[in-house]
């Protein structure tokens, strides 16, 4: 694929995030790793739902801007996650409003943001960990993902939002869109005593459909 369709495809994806309410204002930034190692990234302070092809940022193997604007100030937490996810191609952050709910409150596993609620959340995002709040753009939260050792595509920022690696920009996309969703029936079902998937019905489906999921109680509904 042309770096020129991969450029629309950042746009046209942002878009739709954008005007689905996904990603407010300015907020939210998504890359792409190339083939030379290098990335496409879009730019500080621009709006998702706003974005000129010609103007996302490309970057070289080092991170050195090579060409368009000044990229997201979130590029530490995209190099950590592809650091530990080698597989991944594409990275979405958003600062979508139900992930963002979720991971302010009291209860929440840091191991395991969401119970397996649906089978499409754990087919989707594999799990998703929780990571403490950091200062947007602080370059301390590459070492906490990079803690998590590669176990987690998805990650939420506490009260921040949520990361989510994939091996395209679709998956990444699609993943995210996922979380947000669950985080939403979370919300909706909260202290109502909902049935989750149980052990047996989540390893049919890490049997089924090959997942990989983090090591944790998925019982715990």
């Amino acid at each position: 694929m042309s770096e020129s369709t991969l450029r629309e495809d950042i746009c046209r994806y942002g878009r739709s995030l954008f005007e689905r309410g996904l990603t407010p204002g300015s907020s939210g930034n998504i890359s792409l790793r190339l083939d030379d190692g290098g990335w496409l990234v879009t730019p500080t302070n621009a709006s998702l739902g706003f974005l000129d092809p010609a103007r996302i940022a490309r970057l070289d193997a080092a991170g050195t801007l090579l060409s368009g604007d000044k990229p997201t100030k979130e590029i530490p937490l995209h190099t950590a996650l592809y650091e530990s996810r080698t597989e991944a191609r594409a990275i979405v952050h958003l600062h979508s409003t139900h992930s963002v709910a979720v991971s302010m409150l009291p209860e929440i596993d840091p191991r395991a943001v969401l119970p397996p609620m649906t089978p499409y959340y754990l087919m989707r995002t594999g799990g998703t960990a929780l990571v403490p709040y950091y200062r947007p753009g602080d370059p301390a939260v590459a070492d906490a993902i990079r803690g998590l050792a590669g176990r987690y595509g998805s990650v939420l920022l506490a009260n921040h939002g949520p990361v989510v690696a994939g091996e395209s920009l679709e998956g990444a996309v699609f993943a995210t869109e996922e979380l947000e969703e669950t985080a939403k029936l979370y919300l909706l079902l909260r202290n109502l005593n909902p049935r989750y998937l149980s052990p047996a019905q989540v390893t049919d489906l890490v049997d089924h459909f090959g997942l990989t999921l983090p090591e944790h109680d998925h019982g715990h509904g």
